[in-house]
């Protein structure tokens, strides 16, 4: 859905034009060459977190997540409801901002002189809520307005001495949905507002192409799905079920893990999505789908929120053996953590998070009689992106505002440094993208394009006495690279035991793989091998029909391929493989994005007449000992 539309339901044409203007008029520095006097249409958004400052950046949080439904009839404008239930683990981060912003303030080396604000808005987890607070924030929440070319900027919008509350922002923290931070980013980019994200972490939005103004203090989805694919492939999970919330997020994710596991043998029983709006009829679909389901690991890409429901739905059944794999986006999660109904299905998890470094609080205050996600300030991995945010957003205003040749610029009335009343988000944008920085934890900090370098913790869910469950680190990504400490990982079977979860187990010494009519490659049937055929391998990873060719051809002219019909044979071993390259090729059709070889034996004539030792090559198998002057056909497909 456009934009525009939208917009216009929000914004009188007077109002709208008030924005373009604006934004013109502060982004490009063209001068309107019209007088414009106008008001705002509609209520003002009063309701946010601020603190005045001779700079003010703004922050989009989901602090509720519960959104009324809306009429859309087209002939009036559509009511919007407030949001409900409120989000603590969304407070929590957005209280970060304010605790970074007040330490940014004390620090007498970064923004000297210079004193940064804030205005904290809430995003409601909607796409069109963050549109419409994001618009506010930037072309500033002033009543009315006198525009025309001479008038100042400062005294066109607003009262002088205007507030936090009024002023427009050169720079958002936010948002938390790749989704909202993709919608954003179209809307804004032709304005050059830097938006850095503690929470999208959309493969897409690496592409500087199409999202030059997107920063993030997370790396990319794509490293957590190539580290769980990677840990698939290591325990032999080849038989696995998903969760995917039912927007970008979900979908690249999972994209980049079948990339990761093509040609590995790993297949997917079945793919859900979930979707917040509807997740009360998603979990119950989702919970009933996992109980008939044989595959017993379950990878999930959504929202803490979605996964909660279905969590509970899986309770209310009795399904607690599954073994589930954790995106970034609820693997540290305080609230499913301490729900005590949610330990007995959510024990084991395995995931990955972002290393956080933040101290914690030094004073005399405890909050250990509390138990409430707010209050925990053991996990910390999210709040700590934003924490990054911060810093980068006061960084990049350090770079742009410090002038060494200040005082003699403004002697001779020929500066060229910007003044915090006048920052052109455009001119901002350039720094991020330059941002080089050690953290008060002292950590390098830079952007490589939209993203930060990947380090992730790998995180294991386990039970403690109290009931209620607890994170144990178990390893770390590094990039690409994988480190696991198997040893210290409790699997939902309560044990060091890893959990088994495939289709078919592998066939034995003695059978052949035959693959089921209509069902994925993963799942097959052990047949034993008829009689005069061998198969001494398990799950063997090479057809053998090519060696025998290639065998046949090397010794032509001897006189056991000789006598043996070479012509006919060659035929034959050709005709096979064919046969099998045709499987392949019908395979590449299937919905399963992995093929595993089947397990073929081989072809052998022997005469006793010839032995093959005489052809200085290794003596085959054999099931029997080849009586004299018999042939004997040892053969299995």
């Amino acid at each position: 859905m456009s934009w525009f539309p939208w917009l216009f339901t929000l914004w009188s044409p007077s109002a709208l034009s008030l924005l373009l203007l604006n934004a013109m008029d502060r982004h490009t520095g063209l001068e309107v060459v019209q007088a414009i006097v106008c008001s705002r249409w509609g209520v003002p958004i009063n309701k946010s977190l601020s603190q005045d400052g001779d700079v003010i950046i703004g922050g989009l949080f989901n602090l509720y997540y519960k959104r009324s439904a809306v009429e859309h009839g087209f002939t009036k404008l559509p009511h919007y409801e407030p949001c409900t239930g409120l989000d603590l683990e969304s407070l929590k981060n957005a209280y970060t901002m304010t605790f970074a912003v007040e330490e940014i303030n004390r620090n007498s080396t970064l923004l000297p002189g210079v004193k940064l604000g804030y205005r904290i808005l809430d995003s409601c987890a909607s796409s069109y809520w963050a549109q419409q607070v994001a618009l506010s924030l930037v072309g500033g929440d002033a009543h009315s307005c006198n525009l025309t070319p001479s008038t100042p900027r400062s005294a066109a919008y607003g009262q002088p001495g205007e507030t936090a509350a009024g002023q427009p922002v050169p720079l958002l923290i936010g948002t938390a949905s790749s989704t909202s931070t993709i919608v954003l980013s179209r809307v804004l980019g032709p304005l050059s507002v830097p938006l850095i994200s503690y929470l999208a972490s959309c493969p897409c939005l690496s592409d500087r192409l199409n999202f030059p103004n997107v920063f993030r203090t997370i790396p990319s989805d794509i490293y957590q799905a190539q580290a769980m694919a990677r840990m698939a492939i290591r325990f032999r999970w080849t038989w696995i079920g998903a969760v995917i919330v039912n927007k970008d997020y979900g979908h690249l994710a999972i994209q980049a893990f079948q990339e990761e596991t093509r040609g590995k043998g790993v297949c997917f029983e079945f793919i859900e999505t979930v979707l917040k709006e509807t997740i009360v009829s998603d979990a119950s679909r989702v919970a009933l789908t996992i109980q008939a389901s044989t595959a017993r690991v379950i990878l999930v890409f959504c929202w803490y929120t979605e996964i909660k429901e279905v969590f509970l739905e899986l309770a209310k059944i009795n399904v607690t053996d599954r073994q589930f794999l954790a995106s970034e986006a609820w693997s540290t999660s305080d609230d499913l953590l301490q729900d005590l109904d949610i330990s007995k299905v959510a024990s084991g998890v395995v995931g990955s998070s972002q290393k956080a470094s933040l101290p914690l609080c030094s004073g005399t205050e405890s909050l250990e009689g509390l138990k409430n996600p707010f209050a925990d300030i053991s996990q910390l991995r999210v709040a700590y992106n934003v924490y990054l945010a911060v810093y980068a957003a006061a960084h990049a205003l350090h770079s742009l505002l410090s002038c060494p040749d200040r005082e003699s610029s403004s002697e001779n009335n020929s500066s060229t440094c910007s003044s915090p009343k006048h920052i052109k988000p455009k001119e901002l944008l350039q720094h991020l993208n330059k941002l080089n920085f050690t953290t008060p934890q002292g950590d390098m900090f830079y952007f490589q394009g939209a993203d930060i370098p990947a380090k992730y913790d790998l995180v294991n869910w386990q039970e403690t006495p109290e009931g209620s469950l607890k994170l144990v680190l178990i390893g770390c990504v590094d990039g690409f690279d994988l480190h696991l400490n198997e040893s210290a990982i409790q699997w939902r079977t309560g044990s060091n035991q890893v959990p088994v979860s495939v289709c078919t187990e592998s066939c034995p010494p003695g059978t052949r793989k035959a693959n089921r009519k209509g069902e994925p490659l993963c799942c097959f049937d052990c047949i034993q091998c008829a009689e005069g055929e061998i198969s001494n391998q398990t799950d063997s990873l090479h057809l053998v029909t090519t060696a025998v060719f290639v065998m046949f051809l090397c010794y032509r002219q001897t006189p056991v391929v000789r006598a043996n019909n070479s012509e006919l044979s060659f035929l034959l071993l050709l005709s096979l493989k064919l046969c099998f390259l045709s499987a392949w090729c019908w395979s590449l059709d299937e919905v399963v994005w992995s093929r595993p070889t089947e397990r073929k034996c081989l072809p052998l004539y022997i005469y006793t007449d010839y032995h093959l030792c005489d052809m200085a090559v290794p003596e085959p198998p054999c099931a029997s000992t080849p009586e004299k002057n018999t042939k004997k056909h040892l053969m299995a497909r």
